[in-house]
């Protein structure tokens, strides 16, 4: 008896997971990616779901920044991870403020989100932060999907907490880490 083996499968039947495109690939910012990250912001920032911050910003504080890469090497989403130490008398440890999270519109829904929401977890733990705050004028449900609760601005680092503009109607979310 011949045996053979059958030829591949046609691609109409290649399973779907092969056909799915390659997820972004998360990485640390670096300072050339000032302007790249400034125009990722700028949909939001017109749309008021983000503050405006200018390109200096991004280039200053790239080290704060964790983005999704894709396979093209354009840059799907980021996110910022401000660590503020205790003030004195605080009682508590460091902790942290992510900022500026974005995903292009093209990319929204593909876990390009839920992968930089997890880099950034993890980047926290790695720094023993205590906690993550964060503030959105959305609904927030990604935070709240990966344990982040609504607070107040009161256990919240003070410095940020004063920063937020009440205009805004943003709601604060923390998660312990």
């Amino acid at each position: 008896m011949i045996t053979a083996t059958p030829p591949p499968a046609p691609l109409s039947h290649t399973p779907h997971a092969l056909l799915a495109p390659k997820p972004p690939s998360v990485r640390a910012a670096c300072r050339e990616d000032a302007t790249a990250l400034a125009e990722l912001s700028q949909p939001f920032v017109r749309s008021g779901a983000l503050r405006e911050r200018p390109l200096s910003l991004y280039a200053n504080r790239a080290a704060d920044f964790l983005v999704a890469q894709g396979p093209g090497g354009r840059l799907e989403g980021c996110v910022g991870l401000r660590v503020h130490a205790a003030g004195p008398g605080e009682g508590r440890g460091p902790v942290g403020v992510l900022y500026n999270f974005c995903v292009a519109g093209r990319k929204q829904g593909h876990g390009v989100g839920a992968g930089l929401l997890r880099a950034v977890l993890a980047a926290a733990r790695a720094q023993s932060l205590g906690a993550l705050f964060t503030a959105t004028t959305g609904g927030g449900g990604l935070f709240l999907r990966y344990g982040f609760v609504p607070t107040t601005a009161r256990p919240a680092p003070p410095s940020w907490a004063a920063s937020l503009d009440p205009r805004r109607g943003a709601r604060i979310l923390a998660r312990v880490l």
